[in-house]
């Protein structure tokens, strides 16, 4: 039997209860329609303040979230961490607020989630979206090199402000930091951002890691020009790999503006720029790589590249990371091999946390046979449980 088809070690955590749950949920996404209608449905319901809080609750927010609150997710956290030896990235994961009240405050909620990972074992990385730090609209502005105005000027110094606060608590507590990835025509301010905090904090090791989204064709040439300057400065890298989360809205803006896309031209060749991404990252030294991937055969490579290059399972510079809810097959048979291995859970208000889920359903109904896969273990293990 290969390591990911094993249900038995997959699901261990699962009631029974919840094991129905995750199936009947896993139908519902793998059906596309279903899933259009029902986003659409939901954020028509929550604009028109409908009482359906309670049944997202029920169904779709506790499957793929860890609660309301840091303190909701303490016991799954723990649950995982003790029974599966999985650990957490709590995920705040509100999007799309645009007020600077609103950046302050997603500024105190990571660093409170930094205190957090100082003593508990089981939070090992915090994480945050640039743009849960300052408005989309000005990252834009700068990515365009688009001269700001006086008081743009002042919003950006106070955006600095905020990512180079967390850096220095995140390097004084020995946490370290990862940010995600948002679309191409907002990334590159950011970039240029991450790699002047590279640069100052990643003196030691690495504590503040970048993200890489594969479907973009350029990302391995970034990676390659980063990797030079950080020769020539003497920092190291921490990278976080996806594939992406964008894909529908950067090939239809692309279109309508009149730029050439910048995704891949297929699933096959995001798959190899990934590959290269992961390979490239753990060949050479001074980088930690954070394998974000629910996909088998990459994870498989980096066990097959950890073993040639003599990298231990446990070894802190390598990390792998799937979402909670999903691809438990690999996350828990991964752990039981002594790997490092760390599920993003999401929280926050339902209402708020809901434009992430909605995504995340239509993100699963894109890739072929993800879904499937899931429904397809969740019904062995039903046997295997009933017999």
């Amino acid at each position: 039997m290969k390591l990911f088809d094993n249900t038995e070690v997959a699901f261990a955590l699962k009631t029974d209860s919840q094991l129905e749950r995750a199936y009947f949920l896993f139908k519902m996404i793998q059906n596309q329609p279903m899933v259009r209608i029902g986003s659409a449905v939901t954020n028509f319901a929550l604009k028109a303040h409908l009482p359906i809080e309670g049944l997202i609750r029920a169904t779709v927010f506790d499957h793929f979230c860890g609660g309301v609150t840091e303190d909701d997710c303490m016991p799954i956290i723990d649950n995982m961490h003790n029974n599966g030896n999985v650990h957490s990235v709590l995920d705040y994961s509100v999007e799309g607020k645009d007020q600077e009240i609103s950046f302050d405050g997603a500024l105190e909620k990571i660093l409170k989630i930094i205190n957090f990972c100082e003593e508990k074992k089981s939070i090992p990385f915090a994480v945050f979206k640039p743009s849960g730090f300052g408005r989309f609209a000005l990252y834009e502005k700068v990515t365009e090199g688009k001269t700001l105005t006086e008081i743009e000027q002042k919003e950006w110094n106070r955006i600095e402000g905020r990512f180079h606060k967390v850096c220095k608590v995140a390097v004084q507590k020995d946490v370290p930091l990862l940010i995600d990835a948002e679309e191409s025509w907002m990334q590159k301010a950011a970039d240029d951002l991450i790699e002047e905090l590279m640069e100052t904090y990643n003196k030691e090791k690495a504590i503040v890691f970048n993200t890489l989204q594969m479907y973009r064709h350029d990302r391995m040439d970034y990676l390659k020009e980063l990797h030079q300057k950080a020769q020539e400065k003497g920092f190291h890298i921490g990278m976080k790999v996806v594939r992406g989360a964008y894909m529908e809205k950067e090939r239809e803006r692309a279109e309508e503006k009149g730029y050439p896309s910048p995704i891949c031209k297929d699933k096959d060749a995001t798959d190899i720029n990934y590959d290269a991404a992961v390979k490239y990252l753990m060949e050479h030294p001074k980088m930690a790589l954070f394998a974000g991937t629910h996909n088998e055969e990459s994870s498989y490579l980096v066990m097959d590249l950890a073993k040639e290059l003599g990298i231990k399972e446990n070894d802190k510079n390598l990390w792998f990371g799937q979402l909670f809810g999903m691809s438990d097959h690999i996350s828990y048979n991964l752990a039981s091999k002594g790997y490092n291995v760390a599920k993003y859970l999401p929280f926050g208000p339902v209402r708020d946390v809901m434009p992430y889920l909605i995504r995340r359903a239509e993100e699963n109904t894109s890739v072929a046979g993800q879904t499937s896969r899931e429904l397809n273990l969740l019904k062995i293990e039903r046997k295997r449980r009933k017999l």
